[in-house]
C-alpha cells in the first residue's frame, strides 16, 4: 500500500498542478485560500451541480463576502438567497456557524475544532481544514468516493462499502499539500474517473487502478438499488387581492423550513382537493399539476386559485415582485403555473 499511496499522490499532484479547474472559489496557485469561500462552496456543492453553483456563489459572496458579513444578515434574507439550491437546513446552519465565526474572530484551524460549528459535518470540517489550512485531512466526497472504489475495486455495495472506501482515501491522503490532493482527487472525479464512460486512457493514476485492470472500472462503485419512492400529494393556494398574493412561512423545522411557500395543507397519500384552502372565496382547481421529487419522496401538488379579502393571515406579496420571494423551487414553479393559469 506505501508503494500504492506514494505514486497515487505524487502523480495525481503533478497532474491536478496541470489541469486544476478555474473555480471562482478556489484559490489561484500563490494565493492563500479563504475559508469562508472554502466552506460555503463546499456547504453549496452539496447535493448541487458545479454549473449551479458558479453563479449563486458568486452572487452570495459579493452580498456577503465574509463570515462576519453573513452574521449580520437577517435569516430570511438567507433563506431567500438560497432559494433553489435545496436542502435548506444547509443555509440555517451556514448563517448560525457564520455568527459562531464572527463570535470567534475568525476561523478554528483545525478539523476538530471546524466540527464544533453548527452544521459542520466530518466531511465539510475536512475539506475546509484541508483546502483552506493544510491540514492533513481525509476528504471523501462522491468524486473521492467513485475515484477511491476504482482504484482499490472495493467490491461491497454502498452504502456499506464507505468505511472501506474512508480508511482506503486516508491511506492515500499525503501529509503534505493534503488540500490539493482533495481537490484533485475531486477534479479527477469530475473530469475523467466519470460515473459512466470514464476515460481511462487520460487517467493520472491508472497505472495503480484496480478497476481499470478488471476491464469494467465503470462497474465501481458498486450500487445497491435504489427502493421506490413514494407518491405524496397536496394543493397549491393561490389566493390573490389587490395585486399580492398571499404567501406563508413554513414551520423552521423540517422540510424546507422557515421558507416562504405558498398557502399549502399536508402532504398526504391521497390528493386533498381544497380541504385546506386557507379561507378566501371562489376556489377552483385547475386542470394542470406540479411535480416535484424530494430525496426520499415525489410531490405531485395540485393548483388552486381564489379570491382574498386582504385580511387572511400570513404575508401579502406583491405578484409583479415574486421573484423576490425566494419561494423554494417547487413553489416557484407551482407559482408560474399559477399565475399562467389562474
Amino acid at each position: 500500500m506505501d508503494a500504492k499511496r506514494l505514486s497515487v499522490a505524487s502523480a495525481l499532484l503533478t497532474w491536478y498542478d496541470a489541469h486544476r479547474r478555474d473555480l471562482p472559489w478556489r484559490a489561484k496557485p500563490g494565493e492563500t485560500p479563504d475559508p469562508y469561500r472554502v466552506w460555503v462552496s463546499e456547504v453549496m456543492l452539496q447535493q448541487t451541480t458545479v454549473a449551479t453553483v458558479r453563479s449563486r456563489f458568486t452572487a452570495w459572496t459579493t452580498r456577503w463576502p465574509t463570515a462576519k458579513a453573513l452574521a449580520t444578515a437577517t435569516e430570511a434574507d438567507v433563506m431567500a438567497a438560497w432559494a433553489g439550491l435545496g436542502y435548506y437546513a444547509r443555509a440555517r446552519n451556514l448563517h448560525a456557524a457564520a455568527k459562531a465565526v464572527a463570535a470567534l474572530g475568525g476561523f478554528p484551524r483545525t478539523e476538530a475544532e471546524l466540527r464544533a460549528l453548527p452544521g459542520l459535518g466530518a466531511y465539510t470540517a475536512a475539506a475546509v481544514a484541508a483546502i483552506a489550512f493544510g491540514e492533513r485531512a481525509v476528504v471523501v466526497d462522491a468524486n473521492v468516493e467513485r475515484v477511491v472504489s476504482r482504484l482499490f475495486a472495493i467490491a461491497a455495495p454502498l452504502p456499506g462499502s464507505r468505511p472501506a472506501i474512508r480508511a482506503a482515501a486516508d491511506e492515500l491522503t499525503p501529509t503534505e499539500r493534503a488540500g490539493d490532493f482533495a481537490q484533485g482527487m475531486m477534479d479527477l472525479g469530475a473530469t475523467i474517473c466519470t460515473p459512466r464512460r470514464p476515460r481511462c486512457l487520460l487517467c493520472p493514476v491508472r497505472a495503480w487502478c484496480d478497476a481499470f485492470a478488471t476491464g469494467e472500472p465503470d462497474r465501481f462503485p458498486v450500487k445497491q438499488p435504489k427502493p421506490d419512492r413514494p407518491q405524496r400529494h397536496g394543493t397549491a393556494f393561490w389566493l390573490e387581492h389587490g395585486g399580492r398574493v398571499l404567501l406563508h412561512h413554513r414551520p423552521p423545522r423540517g422540510l424546507l423550513g422557515g421558507m416562504r411557500a405558498l398557502p399549502t395543507g399536508p402532504w398526504t397519500d391521497e390528493p386533498p382537493g381544497l380541504a385546506d384552502a386557507p379561507g378566501g372565496t371562489g376556489w377552483r382547481l385547475l386542470p394542470a399539476t406540479v411535480e416535484h421529487g424530494f430525496t426520499h419522496f415525489r410531490l405531485q401538488l395540485a393548483l388552486a386559485v381564489g379570491e382574498g379579502s386582504g385580511h387572511e393571515p400570513g404575508e401579502w406579496w406583491p405578484i409583479a415582485e415574486l421573484d423576490g420571494a425566494g419561494l423554494p423551487t417547487v413553489f416557484r414553479r407551482a407559482a408560474e403555473a399559477l399565475r399562467s393559469g389562474r
